[in-house]
């Protein structure tokens, strides 16, 4: 059961940012307008436009097929960590904290965290 463990956590991790990206990408979806005013709308007027957002969702696609891929996990894991933290500081620091309570993003939390302990020996030397 070990075994497969880091192979279902990997592609979990995957398909989430697979499916938050692709319809960005492929303007299959139109992003939602926030609420005036408020400090997320703020963010988002700033990174819209810019094509900022297509950027970060072309990591997050490069990222999530990378992931899923056993023997190049780790190159993911470095590709979506950065991508992780800033979706995490938008919820705590921007947009309402409660929004931390989401089941897509406990997943990425859990799955990347799982794969982070799972190869903690090989990433041990990036912080030697």
């Amino acid at each position: 059961m070990k075994k497969y463990l880091p192979i279902v956590a990997g592609i979990l991790l995957g398909l989430c940012f697979l499916a938050a990206s692709v319809p960005v990408l492929f303007n299959l979806i139109t992003i939602p307008k926030l609420p005036e005013g408020t400090p997320a709308a703020h963010f988002m007027e700033a990174f819209i436009p810019t094509g900022y957002v297509k950027f970060v969702k072309l990591f997050e696609f490069i990222g999530g097929i990378v992931v899923m891929i056993p023997r190049l996990r780790n190159l993911g894991l470095l590709l979506l960590g950065p991508v992780i933290v800033n979706i995490i500081a938008f919820h705590v620091l921007i947009d309402d904290p409660k929004q931390l309570i989401n089941p897509m993003l406990d997943i990425i939390i859990v799955c990347a965290l799982y794969l982070l302990w799972d190869a903690r020996r090989k990433f041990a030397g990036l912080l030697n």
